[in-house]
């Protein structure tokens, strides 16, 4: 009974994280309700092995629609694997427990912004080319996938502002080219993970089916009704992580 809710909820996350990001905000939580006695980094690592199929499926989807620039984005990606090993490796190094208190005020700041800005987002106008938007989206995909591997919750998120705002995507581009570099650092915690040996395979691979599955139908979604659709979700998304980190933060710890 437990690997069919976690399953389901993998599915439900692969839906919202191809289009926006912030999937393990379903899933993560659905594992630790569903196996409270379990090790949080074999829960962490399960999510991961779900949510690296989704990212990458929905990569390819994006890929047949959506233009993108390529040979900035995969150095991009590199960057976004190297920062993650690290952030995996720096868990046991340093304390969280000041980032867990700023997170939702960053992702406050954030919504604030996009709610001001009701333009933000809505037209493709890239704001650098050539040797200048590669090094912006290395020093992205270093900087939130060191996070991602760190401490986590919002990358895809985080990930989706960055480019809208620093790199004039709008939000489709955004989300496409959040995917990339997502399931880069997904791959790299997930490898870090599997090689500890905290990866239960036989909750992963029904996990992984169900979380493709929730991002084609995602992907799907977003490439019909366009960024204006994508920003809405955003917002949604961004809304509903305050209060699962504002909660985390400051009430339950």
């Amino acid at each position: 009974m437990e690997w069919m809710i976690v399953t389901i909820a993998a599915g439900l996350a692969g839906f919202v994280d191809s289009i926006v990001g912030g999937g393990g905000l379903v899933l993560v939580p659905a594992m630790f309700a569903t196996y409270p006695g379990a090790a949080a980094a074999t829960l962490l690592g399960n999510n991961k092995s779900a949510s690296l199929w989704g990212t990458a499926f929905a990569t390819w989807k994006y890929s047949t629609k959506v233009a993108l620039p390529w040979k900035y984005l995969m150095p991009a990606a590199l960057c976004a694997m190297a920062g993650a090993w690290s952030g995996a490796w720096s868990v046991g190094q340093i304390s969280s427990d000041v980032l867990r208190k700023m997170l939702p005020l960053v992702l406050a700041i954030i919504l604030i912004y996009t709610l001001i800005r009701k333009n933000l987002g809505q037209e493709h106008l890239p704001k650098w080319t050539g040797w200048q938007e590669g090094l912006i989206l290395s020093f992205v995909g270093l900087l939130l996938g060191f996070y991602d591997g760190f401490f986590g919750p919002g990358t895809g998120s985080f990930l989706v502002f960055a480019l809208v705002r620093f790199l004039g995507y709008d939000f489709l581009h955004a989300s496409a080219g959040e995917k990339l570099l997502n399931t880069a650092s997904n791959a790299a915690a997930l490898l870090l993970f599997t090689l500890q040996g905290f990866i239960w395979w036989h909750l992963a691979i029904p996990m992984a089916v169900a979380n493709i599955l929730g991002s084609m139908l995602g992907t799907r979604m977003a490439i019909r009704h366009g960024s204006g659709f994508v920003r809405a979700l955003f917002i949604l998304i961004v809304s509903s992580l305050i209060l699962k980190t504002g909660y985390d933060a400051y009430i339950k710890y």
